[in-house]
């Protein structure tokens, strides 16, 4: 059955690979960015303002939402560099960041709770980071802080909606293989990394939108390995 499918951030990246996967699989999907996306349905909004989060709900409105995947995120300028450097981090810097990474993901489930009710299976699945896990060996403030408490945004929203069949999972991987990363690897930027492929996480998605709507699926982390 065709289902309509969501992705935010379906631009570059994750996102990108998501909305390409169920696409090419017979899905509606609706990929919202701030840069064109050729995949399915494209609208174009900032999801840092409220007006941008607003311009989603408004287009979504009249249809069943299948399945929101939050693919989307910000970090620092410098962020998992030794160039990143806290003190010189602006307020807006700041803001942007947890904007997009923590406000516009409750913004979003909450105006599209109506729509997911409607459908048979519905998923909401978030792209965390091992930045947001007590294991986290990053120094990034604000992303990290961000991606803390999306988990705990999201915790709260598997306990508040256990009883109405929603499904809402975390995704929290270490650096994965996109094209910015592998061009820093390339450029000598991350020694000895051996990032997660893009396909592992498109593959994870996959695994929890096709669990059966009794199999409630909290946190799932994936790590990258470094060669010795």
């Amino acid at each position: 059955m065709k289902r309509n499918i969501l992705v935010m951030g379906a631009s570059r990246g994750i996102g990108l690979a998501v909305a390409q996967f169920y696409h090419a699989h017979g899905d509606n999907v609706i990929s919202v960015s701030r840069t064109p996306s050729k995949i399915g349905q494209w609208i174009e909004a900032d999801i840092s303002y409220i007006a941008g989060i607003q311009k989603v709900l408004d287009a979504t409105s009249h249809l069943t939402i299948d399945a929101l995947l939050y693919m989307g995120g910000i970090w620092e300028e410098n962020a998992f560099t030794q160039d990143y450097n806290f003190e010189r981090s602006p307020h807006c810097e700041t803001q942007n960041i947890i904007n997009i990474n923590q406000i516009a993901p409750i913004e979003l489930v909450k105006g599209l709770l109506p729509s997911l009710r409607k459908s048979e299976n519905p998923r909401v699945i978030f792209i965390g980071a091992t930045s947001g896990l007590d294991i986290s060996t990053t120094s990034e403030v604000a992303y990290s802080a961000s991606k803390f408490g999306l988990r705990g945004a999201v915790h709260s929203l598997r306990i508040g909606y256990k009883n109405e069949g929603i499904g809402f999972t975390t995704i929290n991987p270490g650096l994965v293989g996109t094209d910015e990363v592998l061009a820093d690897i390339h450029s000598g930027e991350f020694a000895g990394l051996i990032p997660i492929p893009l396909e592992d996480v498109v593959r994870t998605v996959d695994f929890v939108m096709q669990s059966n709507i009794n199999t409630d699926i909290g946190d799932i982390t994936l790590t990258q390995k470094y060669t010795t």
